[in-house]
């Protein structure tokens, strides 16, 4: 995928570049696997906010994505589409009995193509399904499935991937995007390739609107905020006055005195053993 860059004719389009959706084959989805997707705007069911900075929008309806197809299936490829809801594209797939599924679009995935779901004398090819104790070691995966039988959980993201590292003890070695080394049982499975739309990150918003567009509102500074407000706030002579700065010497913090940088937030301390190295260590090496 290209990045579709414009002449600054007008303020918002200096700078600002889109994707190119000549890989997209249609605009029409398959209705049956639409479903409304209501706006939360970040609140909770009780109405409260939960998660700041989220309203508005472009209504959206949501595409019934299949995670976990069954195994020995077979289906041709017959549209690449736009998925709004994601930032890669999806695959709609037909089967000799013309029931349609979407599945995440890999990375030189065409039209035409045949995707299968294989335990046993799998081939490897882009996009096929398969368990990680067939998939030739070295070999980039995407759609893991983190418990087998549960659907893929892990590397759904454009362009990301999965390096095969090595099986050991029924146990495969995976380098997961962040640089972390995990492992996982052999017998989930995993889609060959790279996710597709590779160029996603490198796409420049250029103006606010489209920000408001993806249901995104404006976040405000807490150093800009008063001493009541934010634990930034405040402080006599403004940005590099007395008592200035951000959060007056201590630690960035949240609206609520909770730490941001450098705060651990993982909870399942029971899958720490699965982690051989972490992301932390990957970066140093």
């Amino acid at each position: 995928m290209a990045i579709k860059y414009y002449s600054p004719t007008t303020p918002g389009q200096r700078g600002m570049t889109t994707q190119d959706f000549d890989q997209i084959t249609t605009n029409k989805p398959v209705r049956s696997l639409l479903v409304k997707k209501r706006r939360q705007s970040g609140r909770n069911n009780q109405g409260r906010i939960t998660t700041r900075h989220k309203g508005g929008g472009a209504s959206r309806f949501y595409r019934i994505i299949s995670f976990k197809l069954p195994n020995n299936f077979k289906g041709t490829v017959e549209h690449i589409e736009y998925d709004p809801n994601r930032s890669a594209r999806i695959a709609r797939l037909i089967t000799d009995e013309g029931k349609y599924h979407y599945i995440l679009a890999a990375s030189g995935m065409k039209v035409g193509q045949v995707i299968e779901v294989k335990t046993e004398d799998a081939t490897i090819n882009v996009g096929n399904v398969m368990p990680l104790k067939l998939v030739p070691l070295g070999s980039y995966v995407h759609s893991i499935e983190l418990t087998p039988g549960r659907g893929a959980q892990l590397v759904r993201a454009a362009g990301a991937s999965a390096q095969l590292m090595g099986r050991d003890n029924g146990y495969a070695q995976l380098k997961m995007p962040s640089g972390e080394i995990r492992l996982i049982i052999e017998t989930a499975l995993a889609s060959i390739g790279a996710v597709g739309n590779e160029q996603h990150q490198n796409v420049k918003i250029g103006k606010a609107g489209r920000n408001r567009y993806k249901g995104i509102r404006p976040t405000v500074r807490g150093v800009v905020m008063n001493a009541a407000d934010h634990p930034h706030g405040g402080g006599d002579g403004g940005r590099h006055g007395v008592g200035g700065g951000k959060g007056h010497g201590s630690a960035p913090k949240t609206p609520w005195g909770q730490k941001t940088l450098g705060y651990k937030t993982r909870r399942r301390k029971s899958t720490a053993k699965m982690i051989v190295r972490s992301r932390q260590q990957g970066k140093r090496k």
